[in-house]
């Protein structure tokens, strides 16, 4: 925890931008067939799946608005996320939970992403 705010302070308050200050932060998405393609700022020197090859913690939903757990993969500085259930994805969520324990999406340097959603539904 101090490294990351040392890291943030380095980078915000000194200016160091050599120092990477945060995690993957959700940058911009794109729906391609029945894939969501996900872009992030702040990937350092590139994104990483963090204790096991599979990524966790992302929901998929359609315009229906009912999130089902979603496939991710790791493609270079992107994510494709899926789902066999939804046919015609909209939004996606990452880390939305109150225990987000299966998040693992992290960048090079050890920083974690930041919880994210896609949708501006309104939350239950």
């Amino acid at each position: 925890m101090a490294d990351r705010l040392a890291r943030a302070a380095k980078h915000t308050a000194y200016g160091e931008t050599s120092v990477v200050g945060s995690g993957p932060i959700y940058k911009s998405s794109v729906i391609k067939s029945d894939t969501i393609i996900l872009s992030f700022e702040n990937v350092g020197s590139g994104l990483q799946i963090k204790d096991g090859n599979k990524l966790g913690g992302f929901a998929i939903a359609g315009k229906d608005q009912n999130f089902v757990w979603a496939e991710a993969t790791l493609k270079g500085d992107k994510i494709m996320v899926f789902s066999p259930d939804i046919k015609k994805p909209v939004a996606v969520r990452y880390g939305w939970a109150d225990n987000p324990d299966k998040a693992n999406l992290y960048n090079k340097e050890g920083l974690p992403a930041s919880p994210f959603r896609t949708d501006t539904w309104p939350s239950f």
